[in-house]
């Protein structure tokens, strides 16, 4: 386990930022955490109480920040997630409380909540759903970003509903319209019956790793198992996902499900399979791997023929 190089006495005065934040990098890049000097910098900027674009000019850290910026740099060197140490995720325009119990939500879900978000933008008073909501990221985003929509949160999770309810008051607080927090089991097949036919934007970030996949320790020792992984082949939701996306839209709604970067051909076949489906699409992440699946309900509402055809997009 990676050291901290002992500071100086009590009494010698307050030490710099940019000093404390190399110390802090260089132990956490000796345990192997990636971006060592930009996560030294938002630890720092957590003790001080300080945006991390104004760190440069904060003052000094004393004997007891500089001792807690230490303690916190050895919980991250033991691989304890950046986020759970600030108890904030930044995602699009928002800052989410988290912590253990759910989901930390990552910068590649930003692209199908951007998507989404587009797709509902021109639909006249929208309804938006956001399935295995977590902490609420996409759905909170939407209802920034849109007003006008409603959007509807479901999770099952108990300890995820916590952190949801509580991101969805504190967005309430700020201004946002207000999201509806559903309990409930997205697989279930009665799932949202009272609004079957009637959603315009159907999002999931679901569960979708492998059962066998070897995952980073922030994820294994820190997100939920439920939140990760997605059986045997990482489809065991998505399958039920993508048939009662197919009933829960309007005609004309769309949907945006995000997989695992080894699903970019088999969730935009299990979408051309349903038949329900039309303008199925497979779109790239920023490093260019397979990352979510989108469709469009048919404009007949009906189902075509299995093995309607599909695209990728590289947005």
């Amino acid at each position: 386990m990676s050291t901290l190089p002992q500071h100086p006495p009590e009494g010698t005065g307050p030490i710099r930022p940019s000093a404390a934040v190399a110390r802090a990098a260089r132990a956490l890049a000796a345990a192997g955490v990636g971006s060592a000097r930009a996560e030294a910098e938002v630890l720092a900027a957590y003790v001080l109480g300080v945006p991390r674009g104004r760190l440069a000019l904060a003052a000094g850290l004393g004997d007891d920040q500089l001792a807690r910026l230490d303690e916190l740099t050895r919980r991250r060197a033991a691989r304890e997630p950046l986020q759970h140490l600030t108890g904030r995720a930044g995602f699009r325009h928002l800052e989410l409380s988290v912590g253990p119990g759910v989901f930390v939500p990552r910068p590649e879900t930003e692209l199908l909540a951007g998507w989404g978000v587009e797709q509902a933008q021109g639909r006249p008073d929208p309804v938006v759903v956001d399935l295995c909501s977590g902490s609420g990221a996409i759905a909170l985003a939407v209802a920034q970003e849109l007003p006008a929509a409603r959007v509807i949160a479901v999770e099952r999770s108990p300890a995820a509903l916590t952190w949801l309810r509580r991101n969805a008051a504190e967005r309430a607080a700020a201004g946002d319209r207000p999201i509806e927090v559903i309990e409930a089991d997205v697989t279930a097949p009665d799932l949202l019956a009272e609004l079957v036919g009637r959603v315009d934007v159907l999002l999931c970030n679901p569960p979708y790793v492998p059962d066998d996949v070897v995952v980073p320790p922030e994820v294994a020792a820190h997100d939920p198992a439920e939140a990760v992984f997605g059986g045997a082949d990482g489809l065991v939701v998505i399958r039920p996902v993508v048939a009662r996306a197919a009933v829960l839209l309007r005609p004309g709604g769309v949907f945006g499900v995000e997989h695992d970067d080894t699903h970019g051909t088999a969730v935009p076949g299990l979408l051309a399979e349903e038949g329900g489906f039309t303008a199925v699409a497979e779109h790239l992440d920023l490093t260019g791997r397979p990352r979510y699946a989108t469709a469009s309900r048919r404009a007949d509402g009906q189902h075509a023929p299995i093995g309607a055809a599909w695209q990728t997009d590289s947005s």
